[in-house]
């Protein structure tokens, strides 16, 4: 773990298990892409992500995305993203830096966090850029800790439990926000369970893990909760 010297619920920073979570800032993150694999040559279409500070949505930021290929047409019916809205938006490696900057210092939340990790990673990768090093949270492995009784934790299921709607689902921006929202809700719940740290988090995302590892592993995916 890492120190949090003087955290005032603005950024990240470093992070210890004594990290209190009600004051770190986290930057909710969705990718809409091409397909489903980023090393099997799949492409971002839609980026968008959204700082929570202290409960609340405090910035948000979105563009579509140029993928340099062409968008199946399957995809097109899910998301809405066709080729020809995106032939003149900015190629990732344009929105790069941007992008970096915008969830600089923020703990990284996804819902099934490894799909969107890896395919931002991968963008960041082919424009040169450095790896991302953000401390990471996945809101379905949380789900998957708090609301065991739900059927299944996709992002569907566990907004209907909270009565959260989502506006535009299957766009990144949509997505982003309701994901937000669900991270709240989810603090709120593991805060019920007596999680006030990073470390207490830590502890219930792995309880057969102590807190000597720099913060959560990303979870590995279960088939029935991967739809975000």
């Amino acid at each position: 773990m890492h120190d949090l010297p003087g955290a005032q619920g603005r950024s990240v920073g470093v992070i210890r298990g004594t990290s209190r979570l009600a004051r770190l800032s986290y930057v909710v993150v969705d990718v809409e892409t091409t397909g489903t694999s980023p090393r099997a040559d799949d492409r971002v279409t839609e980026f968008a992500a959204v700082v929570v500070r202290d409960g609340q949505v405090r910035e948000t930021f979105q563009t579509l995305i140029n993928p340099e290929r062409p968008i199946p047409r399957y995809i097109t019916r899910l998301t809405g993203i066709s080729s020809s809205m995106v032939k003149d938006a900015p190629r990732f490696r344009d929105v790069s830096a941007k992008v970096r900057s915008f969830m600089a210092d923020h703990v990284f939340v996804a819902h099934n966090a490894p799909f969107d990790w890896g395919f931002v990673g991968m963008e960041m990768e082919r424009a040169g850029e450095a790896p991302l090093d953000n401390a990471q949270l996945c809101t379905v492995r949380l789900a998957r800790r708090l609301l065991a009784h739900l059927p299944r934790r996709s992002l569907d299921h566990v907004t209907a439990h909270y009565g959260i709607a989502i506006d535009d689902r299957h766009r990144a921006l949509g997505d982003a926000v309701a994901t937000a929202r669900v991270l709240t809700r989810l603090l709120d719940d593991a805060f019920t369970r007596g999680c006030d740290t990073w470390g207490d988090l830590e502890g219930l995302l792995h309880p057969a893990v102590r807190t000597g590892r720099r913060w959560p592993a990303l979870p590995r995916s279960a088939t029935d909760d991967r739809s975000a």
